[in-house]
């Protein structure tokens, strides 16, 4: 075992939580940031080179790609999580046996997700609202992308276990390695070659195998802390719980999410048509930039409030929310804002439609209107899933989605038409950021208790 690595995990414990945060974090924004801009970027491509139809064809597979990270976080969450926490407590065997049992099923849930999705393809792409215009394009993208589905879910897994394994700086290495080649490839495949929206999904899956090639040789390094070897594959049983008992919270927050875009997709065909779903697409993309900042603050918390919650050390676990709420307030006020005075700039990017730039630009400032209490919904609900706290972080993963939002998808396009779509978005936000401020009022009393008793037990 390598002393470095060692001494890496151990700070977690006791170096200040100020730097540490900015320690995993920015590497975790950075990464998050060129994950949302390879995205952006293959949209940009398609809605310029391939037309508007092309982007609202792509909207249609955002279910698709919710489900996949539903399953691909149960696995690659869950396991982070579950690495932290047993690092934390100084478990070296059972945290390497983890990391066994995280590429084992991360490569059968590809595989299985893959298959089953390719063979019945076509009614799911139009039970997610695909029309007769938007479904050549939508099917020509997912049959690559779900091709290379095992690929995928091992590229995100084997992320997060680096994360996990004081390895944020590689992690984030891989990630824009990711999103630079996926440029290149774009402009290869096409621009250069001309296969259009089918380029656009090769360009994506190309670039992640390049970028596992490197994660793969990290993790099978004896030197260190954790490493890929003989013996950890095989499933264990409490193994395979421990993951997936963590993991069902984003699990559950993804499949709500696919849910919501299915509905959010059938709902604009109806009331506004195939240009609608593309404006929301493009809604979507923006907001996306900043959530997914969010998520690299909350993947710079995780290993430090895993390890801290391990190890009993309360006061540490507190500072670092407290900080993650601040970083991601600050960075979802900026995301509004943009939304609020340039979002014109933003939908330029993606078309030179007139109606479509029309379309998105007030659904822009409409999806985004709540945007700074975003934020700190988004970390309440990771901390829960953090320390361990599963069911309350299934609750407020659900209650944004499902409590809040379907319900009122249903309710109010009936009496506003496709105003009743839009706003439905932000109406959700803001309720279900009151919940997490209850929940963790609650919560924080009960943590308080404990800092004090520790505090006694130590006097």
């Amino acid at each position: 075992m390598d002393n470095d690595n060692k001494r890496a995990t151990l700070e977690l414990g006791t170096k200040p939580v100020g730097q540490l945060l900015l320690q995993y974090a920015l590497p975790a924004i950075i990464a998050m940031t060129a994950a949302s801009l390879y995205n952006i970027i293959d949209r940009v491509f398609i809605g310029q080179v391939v037309g508007p139809m092309a982007i609202s064809g792509l909207a249609i597979t955002f279910p698709f790609m919710n489900l996949s990270a539903a399953f691909g976080a149960a696995v690659g969450v869950g396991s982070s999580t579950a690495i932290s926490v047993k690092l934390g407590q100084r478990d070296y065997q059972t945290a390497e046996d983890l990391l066994g049992n995280t590429v084992t099923l991360a490569l059968l849930v590809g595989f299985f997700f893959g298959l089953i999705c390719f063979v019945f393809l076509n009614p799911i792409l139009r039970f997610f609202g695909a029309s007769e215009e938007t479904l050549p394009f939508a099917r020509d993208f997912m049959q690559v992308i779900l091709l290379g589905n095992m690929v995928t879910h091992m590229y995100f897994c084997m992320n997060a276990v680096l994360r996990a394994t004081s390895k944020p700086r590689q992690a984030m290495y891989s990630t824009v390695f990711t999103v630079v080649m996926n440029i290149i490839f774009d402009v290869i495949f096409i621009l250069w070659w001309g296969w259009g929206i089918r380029g656009a999904a090769f360009a994506t899956i190309l670039s992640q195998s390049l970028a596992l090639v490197y994660q793969v040789r990290l993790l099978t390094n004896k030197r260190e802390l954790l490493h890929l070897k003989r013996g950890i594959y095989r499933l264990k049983a409490n193994l395979v719980k421990n993951i997936v008992g963590v993991g069902i919270s984003p699990f559950l927050m993804n499949v709500c999410a696919c849910i919501i875009v299915i509905f959010m997709n059938n709902q604009f065909v109806k009331y506004g048509g195939d240009l609608s779903v593309g404006s929301y697409g493009i809604a979507n993309s923006i907001g996306t930039v900043f959530i997914m900042f969010v998520f690299g603050v909350n993947q710079g918390m995780q290993p430090i409030a895993g390890y801290n919650y391990g190890s009993q050390q309360m006061d540490r676990v507190m500072r670092v929310l407290k900080l993650a709420i601040i970083g991601a307030t600050c960075i979802m006020t900026t995301g509004w804002l943009i939304a609020m005075l340039v979002p014109h700039l933003c939908a330029r990017m993606f078309t030179t439609d007139q109606h479509l730039i029309q379309l998105a630009v007030r659904g822009i400032r409409i999806d985004m209107l709540f945007f700074p209490i975003i934020g700190f919904q988004m970390v309440v609900t990771n901390f829960f899933q953090c320390i361990g706290k599963v069911k309350i972080s299934i609750f407020l993963s659900l209650s944004r989605q499902l409590l809040f939002l379907l319900p009122l998808l249903a309710v109010l396009p009936n009496y506003f038409g496709i105003d009743g779509v839009w706003y439905s978005l932000p109406a959700s936000d803001i309720t279900a950021a009151i919940v997490a401020a209850v929940v963790l009022y609650i919560n924080m009393r009960k943590f308080q208790k404990q800092i004090k008793s520790d505090s006694h037990e130590q006097a």
